[in-house]
C-alpha cells in the first residue's frame, strides 16, 4: 500500500507463528522469523546464502523426503554449496559435483571413497605436492600401494597397471612444470586395467572453461576452486565432478560421512567467481602467452614452459584438448643467482600459493 507521505510502499513483515499475547521476550528474541516474501511472483538472481543448520517441518514425511529432496542438515546438503557444485558440473558436462572444504580435501575424500586396503594406485611422481604426500605417506599406512611414474608417459602408466589396480591418477597441465598428460590416452589405458580402474585427473590448471577431461573419457575431475574458480584470493575450497551416478554416490557418501563439505559462505564466493570464469580465463590466457614468448627470447632465460608455444614438448596434446593454455609460465633462468635477483626485484609482485588469480604472483 502507498504511505501516507506518497513517498513509497510500507513493507510490513508478517511473523511465520502468531504469538500469544504476553508471549515472553526471550522467546521472541529467538524465535521471531518474517514470512519470506515473494514465493511465486520473483525468483533471486544470485542464490542467497544458506546458513542454516536446522529446519522446521510440518510432518515428519516432510523431514524424511527432506533427506533426499531437500535440506536437513548443511553437511548433508547445503544449498549455497550445491549452487556452485552444479555451475561447475555444468561446465565439465558430468553428472554431479560435490564441493569440498579444499582441493586437497576433495582429492583425499574422492581417494578414500573408491579405494580400500590391498588396492593400487598408479600416478605421476611429478604432481602437486600435497597429492603426492597424501598418496606416498598416508595410502600406504592403510595398505594401498601407490606406483609413481613419470608424468605424462602413458606407456609407464600401462606398464605398472596390477591386477589390484583400482585408480590412474593424472594432472594436467601439471604442478609446476606445466607437463601436459593426454587425457583421451589416459582414459584408454584405464579401461585395459583387469580390475576395472577409474581415471582420476587433477584439472585445477586449466578449468572446465579451458580443458573438459570427463568428456574425453575421465571418470573423475577434481579441481582447486582456491584458485582460477575462485578467482579473487579470498577462499579455499574443492570440487570432484563425475561421469558416472554410482562414483558419485560413493564420493558424495564419503564426503557425508569425512565432514569435508564446503561452508555456505564459500560456496557462494566460488559461484560468484565462476561467473567472471570466462573473461578471466581468456585474458589469464592472452598474457601468459605474451609473457612466455618474451621470456623464450630473453638471453638470460634457459628455458621456458608453457603449452602454448610450439617448444613444448606436449604443444600438440595440448591443441588437441585445450582451447587456452592457461595463465602460469614456468621458467628457469641461466643461474640461480639470477633467479634471486629477479625474484627480489619483483617487489611490486607479490610471493604467494594461491596464483591463478586477480594479482601477478613469482612463486
Amino acid at each position: 500500500m502507498t504511505s501516507s507521505n506518497g513517498i513509497g510502499y510500507i513493507r510490513q513483515q508478517e511473523d511465520e507463528r502468531e504469538f500469544l499475547e504476553g508471549t515472553s521476550l526471550d522467546t521472541l528474541a529467538v524465535s521471531a522469523k518474517p514470512k519470506l516474501k515473494g514465493p511465486g511472483i520473483g525468483t533471486p538472481i544470485v542464490p542467497s546464502i544458506s546458513v542454516s543448520a536446522m529446519h522446521r517441518y510440518k510432518t515428519i514425511d516432510d523431514f524424511v523426503r527432506s533427506l533426499s529432496d531437500g535440506y536437513a542438515y548443511p553437511r548433508l546438503g547445503n544449498h549455497s554449496c550445491e549452487s556452485a557444485a552444479h555451475a561447475i558440473n555444468s561446465l565439465e558436462d558430468g553428472v554431479g559435483a560435490m564441493m569440498f572444504s579444499s582441493g586437497m580435501s576433495g582429492i583425499s575424500a574422492t581417494m578414500l571413497a573408491l579405494l580400500k586396503s590391498g588396492d593400487h594406485v598408479i600416478a605421476p611422481g611429478l604432481v602437486y605436492a600435497g597429492s603426492y604426500s597424501f598418496m606416498k605417506s598416508f595410502l600406504t599406512k592403510y595398505d594401498i600401494e601407490v606406483t609413481f611414474v613419470e608424468a605424462g608417459n602413458l606407456d609407464a602408466y600401462r606398464k605398472a597397471i596390477k591386477p589390484n589396480t583400482k585408480i590412474l591418477y593424472g594432472e594436467t597441465p601439471s604442478n609446476p612444470s606445466l607437463g601436459v598428460l593426454d587425457l583421451a590416452g589416459l582414459a584408454t589405458v584405464t579401461k585395459e586395467a583387469p580390475s576395472g580402474a577409474l581415471s582420476i585427473v587433477d584439472s585445477t590448471f586449466a578449468t572446465p572453461y579451458l580443458q573438459q577431461p570427463l568428456k574425453l573419457g575421465i571418470d573423475v575431475v577434481i579441481h582447486s576452486c582456491s584458485k582460477y574458480l575462485g578467482g579473487h584470493s579470498d577462499l579455499v575450497a574443492g570440487v570432484a565432478c563425475c561421469k558416472d551416478l554410482g562414483t558419485l554416490h560413493l564420493i558424495s557418501g564419503a564426503s557425508k560421512k569425512l565432514g569435508s563439505g564446503l561452508s555456505p559462505f564459500d560456496g557462494f564466493l566460488v559461484l560468484r567467481g565462476i561467473r567472471s570464469l570466462p573473461v578471466r580465463m581468456e585474458r589469464h590466457c592472452k598474457n601468459a602467452m605474451t609473457i612466455a614468448q618474451f621470456l623464450e627470447q630473453h638471453p638470460k632465460i634457459s628455458r621456458v614452459s608453457y603449452p602454448g608455444l610450439s617448444s613444448h614438448p606436449q604443444h600438440e596434446v595440448a591443441k588437441k584438448q585445450m582451447r587456452g593454455y592457461g595463465g602460469v609460465v614456468t621458467f628457469e633462468m641461466a643461474s640461480g643467482e639470477a633467479a634471486k635477483t629477479v625474484v627480489e626485484a619483483s617487489c611490486k609482485y607479490t610471493a604467494d600459493t594461491v596464483f591463478f588469480v586477480i594479482h601477478c604472483l613469482i612463486l
